[in-house]
């Protein structure tokens, strides 16, 4: 992969320049906020869903589409895979770099939404995208993105929080109908794809962190066979 492998990229280890974001200004300043609100968002472990899929995976390129604060990033990294980790939020970029400096490992960051992103059709082994808040269009924009990043032969691994639907997560202001979840992704499969799992499992959840409450996991992934 190059350094310019995507709209919003930059050199590998260093956060992108503030003007470097490819997506909706809005979406940005709303991730900002919330991170810059607390010194740290998430646990700063990776995620247990992630741990339990991809290690028997053989390393390659792998995409983690929402990196947040880095530590999926980082997890992938020390296990051997070439990592481009994105988000649409600056602030988490900028600490997800600072975490890898610290852990000594070289991450390749991009500023952008997933569909603004620009990435290489068919450029990963493994998309990983662990309960991402990707917002839900017509055209399925988000489902297609993370279908067309992977490889031939490459896995897409897709979790999200099962329980979002009931009465006291409407009651927060926050509508599910509103975002991309896995039975989405799966209902866009063709022959072209291999379901390997699909199913909704108990939640091994790094302690701390927002999120933390959630006890079961939706997990889908799917395998590429050309």
């Amino acid at each position: 992969m190059t350094d310019n492998i995507a709209a919003g990229s930059s050199a590998y280890d260093s956060p992108p320049p503030a003007d470097a974001y490819a997506g909706d200004p809005a979406v940005r300043a709303e991730w900002d906020s919330r991170y810059a609100d607390r010194q740290q968002l998430w646990s700063g472990r990776p995620n247990g869903a992630l741990v339990a899929e991809a290690s028997g995976l053989t390393p390659g390129r792998v995409l983690d589409v929402g990196c947040g604060e880095g530590a999926d990033a980082i997890w992938l990294a020390r296990g051997g895979w070439d990592v481009t980790a994105l988000d649409v939020s600056g602030v988490a970029l900028e600490r997800a770099a600072r975490h890898a400096r610290d852990a000594g490992v070289s991450i390749h960051w991009v500023h952008a939404a997933l569909t603004e992103a620009a990435l290489p059709p068919g450029s990963f082994d493994l998309v990983s995208a662990q309960y991402p808040a990707l917002l839900r269009t017509a055209d399925a924009a988000a489902e297609r993105a993370l279908l067309t990043a992977v490889a031939p032969g490459g896995v897409l691994l897709l979790v999200h929080h099962a329980g979002v639907d009931t009465p006291q997560a409407q009651d927060s202001g926050f509508d599910p109908a509103d975002y991309v979840w896995p039975a989405m992704v799966a209902a866009l499969l063709d022959d072209d794809w291999e379901v390997e799992v699909d199913e909704q499992r108990p939640r091994v959840a790094p302690e701390g962190g927002a999120g933390a409450h959630h006890t079961d996991d939706l997990v889908l992934r799917v395998r590429r066979l050309r």
